[in-house]
């Protein structure tokens, strides 16, 4: 099959047919600062989720799955706030996040169950609902095409910025788009999901293969990154898809499937970078690949190890190559290893072969490596075939400060 050529298109997560968006102050957060948000598509369409593995889950990770279970996956709306996270708030919260759906389907004058809705920002507060009524109707009134930037903006919490997507290509002769927008900075951790990320499309798609192509995309970017090592409450993504675009329904083992997979693929692994760069107080990011391993499981058991050790993280900040760092890591990564065949390079430069190291000038070539932006740390445990991947930052002073006055 000749590769999908993707392109970049401008537009973000109203970019595919019939999505409107809007965003605007409700008066959750702080006067001036975007904190409620709605996308919208003009007809209903199968719609795909994943939540986070936190058994502490929050009501609208709750609600959201009894909503696809009661509406079959057929979605219309994702209505998202920030500001406050409706996480270990009981019966009130549940309640809370059901009136969100319900003015929201009142507004738009659709189902409640065809409404998705999501929450950031601090846990065990309940929402201010007098300005969240307020709000919905004000939101409704503003979508449209060009709104999905507004959107974007008004589910962040300590992001330093937007993330947002849109990617098109042809398939079948027809052009579709997947757009998409994500919020996250800390808490990110590869346990599925990890922030929340929403995603559009106009591709035509049954909502088994949708979910299944979902959890698929997610694999290669969501579930691999990492900041901290935490998983929220509130972790989301889902994909809601209309089928304007006029494809026949994509079908499992066709070359069309195996195209919008790659578009997804890419739309996902690029909000997962852009979330991974915006980490808080990140200086750097790195890629952990490790190769030569039984299996996939324990190739990337040790490489969520080395990338989450703090300090191994630390390191990163401070620039100093200490691989003996990571090699520990490497030991206490749960899997079963061979010291003695275990190999080590930085950015192709070797450090370590058959577990001893190679020098001090191979010492001195990858602190050099070190101070860069972004860079690769390569293990290779000489006794499989198999791999797996993280990409991972820093921990920094800044990092710290945010989370120590994050409440504050």
């Amino acid at each position: 099959m000749k590769p999908t050529t993707i392109h970049k298109i401008p537009g973000g997560i109203t970019a595919p047919r019939g999505f409107l968006a809007a965003g605007l102050h409700a008066g959750i957060k702080k006067p001036s600062i975007l904190d409620l948000a709605l996308v919208a598509s003009e007809q209903p369409g199968p719609v795909a989720g994943l939540f986070t593995t936190n058994q502490v889950a929050a009501a609208p990770v709750v609600l959201d799955r009894l909503h696809l279970k009661q509406g079959q996956g057929i979605g219309r709306a994702f209505i998202v706030n920030s500001g406050n996270a409706n996480a270990c708030t009981g019966a009130q919260g549940l309640a809370d996040a059901k009136e969100m759906a319900k003015l929201t389907a009142q507004s738009l004058g659709v189902p409640v169950r065809s409404i998705l809705v999501g929450s950031t920002g601090v846990i065990g507060q309940f929402l201010p609902m007098t300005a969240i009524r307020d709000g919905v109707p004000r939101l409704v009134q503003r979508l449209r095409r060009t709104g999905g930037h507004e959107a974007a903006k008004a589910i962040l919490t300590t992001d330093l910025k937007a993330k947002e997507v849109a990617l098109q290509a042809k398939i079948a002769g027809r052009t579709v788009t997947v757009g998409g927008m994500a919020k996250g900075s800390g808490m990110i951790h590869p346990n599925m999901a990890t922030m929340l990320a929403y995603l559009t499309t106009d591709a035509a798609i049954a909502q088994p293969t949708l979910q299944r192509a979902l959890r698929a995309a997610a694999d290669l970017s969501f579930n691999c990154i990492s900041v901290d090592g935490d998983t929220s409450t509130n972790d989301t993504v889902l994909c809601l898809a209309n089928g304007l675009a006029g494809n026949a329904p994509l079908r499992e083992g066709t070359n069309e499937l195996a195209s919008f997979q790659a578009m997804l693929n890419e739309a996902c692994r690029s909000l997962a970078m852009h979330i991974c760069g915006d980490g808080e107080g990140v200086t750097k990011i790195v890629q952990v690949l490790v190769k030569g391993a039984k299996s996939v499981a324990d190739a990337k058991a040790v490489a969520d190890t080395v990338g989450t050790s703090c300090l191994v993280k630390t390191a990163f900040f401070g620039e100093d190559a200490n691989w003996g760092r990571i090699m520990a890591a490497v030991g206490r990564a749960g899997v079963r290893i061979k010291p003695e065949r275990i190999g080590l390079a930085i950015e192709g430069v070797p450090i370590v072969k058959q577990g001893v190291s190679l020098g001090r000038d191979a010492e001195r070539a990858i602190e050099k490596l070190f101070r860069r932006r972004k860079f690769r740390i390569v293990v290779d445990l000489g006794i499989g075939s198999a791999q797996g991947s993280l990409w991972t930052t820093d921990l920094s002073y800044e990092y710290v400060r945010i989370n120590a006055s994050y409440r504050s």
